[in-house]
């Protein structure tokens, strides 16, 4: 784990008042550190190489040159760099191809300050990091894809009722459905969703389906 002080933050978005909105959560960060910002690929790859930040949050569509190609270019030449892509809820081949390219994790347009923050800190951590509001689609087309970022030393052990919880969050079942399906308390199916979080080094539902499909975990039609 790095040592927390201020973590040195490129923003990049050709929209200028998102530009504005980004700005203003992270200025309050006492341990977060604003130092460029960019309105395209080309001017975030320039900015990089003179401030050498820790974090890049990205944009996928930018002028001159596309978040993905920006997000090529720095994982094999600054890969020290954590990049989360920026992104619309409908774009998700866009998503793909970021994460393909190097992006570490990536967060929707629509997400609050405090999700910013986190994913912010969970990258520097060298944590990928999957925003809150990603559809079961977009989670099952992560999985699939060339990223790969778990890199567990010790394969962890589910139980039986764990696997079963698993594939009902796959399937895109809520904790109450869940409860009602195997008769246990939405409390404790809560506690072992966390459980199983834990198990997998996840922050959210999006980790524990991408995990679930990349450990052949998820097995449907299994409940």
């Amino acid at each position: 784990m790095k040592i927390h002080g201020n973590i040195k933050v490129i923003i990049a978005d050709d929209h200028e008042i998102y530009r504005d909105g980004l700005r203003m959560v992270l200025v309050k960060q006492p341990d977060i550190e604003l130092i460029a910002e960019a309105a395209d690929g080309k001017e975030l790859i320039d900015h990089v190489k003179a401030m050498q930040p820790d974090i890049v949050i990205s944009d996928v569509k930018m002028p001159n040159m596309d978040g993905a190609t920006a997000t090529r270019y720095l994982a094999e030449n600054h890969p020290e760099v954590g990049i989360i892509a920026l992104t619309m809820f409908d774009e998700e081949d866009l998503i793909i191809d970021m994460l393909e390219a190097g992006a570490k994790g990536y967060l929707l347009k629509n997400a609050d300050k405090y999700e910013i923050v986190e994913a912010i800190k969970s990258v520097y951590n060298q944590q990928p990091y999957y925003c809150r509001h990603t559809s079961n689609k977009l989670a099952q087309m992560v999985a699939k894809s060339k990223f790969n970022p778990h890199k567990l030393h010790n394969k962890p052990e589910f139980s039986e009722r764990e696997l079963d919880i698993i594939t009902y969050i796959c399937n895109g079942l809520t904790s109450k459905e869940i409860a009602e399906k195997i008769f246990l308390s939405v409390r404790t199916v809560e506690g072992l969703r966390m459980k199983i979080m834990e198990k997998m080094d996840v922050k959210n539902t999006a980790g524990i389906i991408i995990y679930a499909i990349r450990h052949h975990l998820y097995k449907p039609g299994r409940v």
